[in-house]
């Protein structure tokens, strides 16, 4: 594995070629790399953030009912934990990069899948995509912690970015689609070119990184890491941090259209939800990685998302920008969570343990709080129980994060 930027050598380079040839490929190979990995990243969120702003068209047009609603949006969550869970092992057969690619594949053979018929095929197919998103969620962090080493904070953020940037991509464009196209079906669908687009470029890098199309080290092999208790804080910090993003994505456009807003600005605020953590995620991880503890960063994003939370529940209607632009801000901890995941790791090979673990185990736990939250509206019909949960979830992040993010390793 290159320690200094590229993906690995290639075999001309192992056998001994010059210095010079060495930097000139390794160049050359992180950056088209790193131009892959960003647009591979941009897929990774418009698949469930896209589905938000349209969720009652669907619903009206397919007839379904509150429950396959609820199921259509823990689905991501759910699948997510059962492919995380997988996808070292995914690696350990096929290799990082080509179960990458593999990711790519799965999702957008989903996207595609699920416009076709009704209710059973729309969630089949959200399924699929979501277990492209799981792999690859999990493989790609081990993609940058082998391959930008000396990067690592600088790269998880701007990964992390874009990742923030096509899920506001997902909920602020798809409504103008839905329109032009003539329904969600095509909105939905249309999202299969990135992917597909995404494919094709991280093809072509792969074929600069032949080497490291084996996993590194034994990915799935060696010392089992769920007897650590500093996994399980990693597990629990980051599964916390991703239920109040899934619960925001999911359910904020009804929250706010509840509250009178219109369906476009609902949209459109989701949007700016998710775009929120671009500057952030540019600028705090890689700060943040030059410090031995990560662990004051943690808390003090958090403090911004309880602030947007509380605004919600007591005055949505009041303003619904300012609770939009505080809980966007809370939400670009993800960065961070991203961030420890490799830190507290000292290797690739345990980078994809942690991530496997800490994705699997903790979407799980993740894929709760939307479910719930759906539960609660409809028990009590009104939001205030379910963003009571929510506040509740957001501390528990603190207080996981803030552990988290104190120098050790697993």
């Amino acid at each position: 594995m290159s320690a200094d930027g590229g993906m690995s050598v290639d075999a001309e380079v192992r056998r001994g070629t010059n210095h010079g040839r060495r930097h000139s490929a390794l160049l050359g190979g992180g950056l088209l790399l790193a131009v892959a990995v960003v647009l591979a990243a941009l897929n990774l969120r418009p698949s469930i953030t896209a589905v938000a702003s349209v969720l009652d068209e669907m619903r009206n047009d397919l007839a379904a009912s509150g429950v396959w609603a609820g199921a259509l949006t823990t689905a991501p969550g759910l699948c997510f934990a059962i492919a995380g869970l997988a996808a070292p092992l995914l690696a350990r057969r096929v290799g990082v990069n080509a179960g990458v690619a593999t990711a790519l594949t799965v999702l957008t053979a989903g996207l595609l899948l699920r416009i076709l018929d009704g209710p059973l095929v729309v969630l089949g197919g959200t399924l699929v995509a979501s277990a492209g998103i799981a792999f690859a969620n999990v493989l790609i962090p081990v993609v940058v912690k082998a391959s930008f080493a000396t990067k690592v904070g600088l790269m998880t953020g701007i990964y992390t970015a874009a990742l923030q940037a096509g899920g506001a991509l997902g909920s602020s464009v798809t409504p103008p689609l839905d329109a032009a196209l003539g329904g969600w079906r095509s909105a939905l669908g249309s999202w299969a070119m990135l992917s597909a687009l995404a494919l094709v470029l991280w093809l072509i890098a792969m074929r600069g990184a032949a080497s490291v199309t084996k996993a590194p080290g034994g990915v799935s092999g060696g010392r089992s890491l769920l007897r650590s208790p500093l996994a399980w804080i990693v597990t629990i910090f980051f599964g916390s941090q991703a239920s109040l993003a899934y619960v925001v994505m999911g359910w904020l456009p009804q929250v706010l259209m509840d509250a009178g807003v219109t369906r476009t600005t609902a949209g459109l605020l989701l949007g700016l939800v998710s775009i929120l953590g671009l500057p952030v995620s540019l600028v705090v991880p890689a700060m943040a990685a030059r410090q031995g503890s990560q662990s004051w960063w943690i808390v003090g994003l958090g403090v911004f998302g309880i602030a947007g939370v509380t605004g919600l529940m007591i005055a949505p209607s009041a303003s619904p920008l300012l609770w939009s632009i505080l809980v966007g801000i809370g939400m670009s901890v993800f960065s961070l969570a991203l961030t420890t995941i490799a830190l507290r790791a000292r290797d690739s090979a345990d980078t994809a343990k942690l991530s496997g673990m800490a994705q699997g185990f903790g979407y799980l736990l993740a894929a709760l709080g939307p479910f719930l939250f759906g539960l609660l509206h409809d028990l009590t019909g009104g939001w205030t129980v379910s963003f009571a949960m929510l506040l509740a979830i957001v501390a528990g992040q603190m207080v996981f994060g803030f552990l988290a993010g104190r120098p050790r390793y697993v």
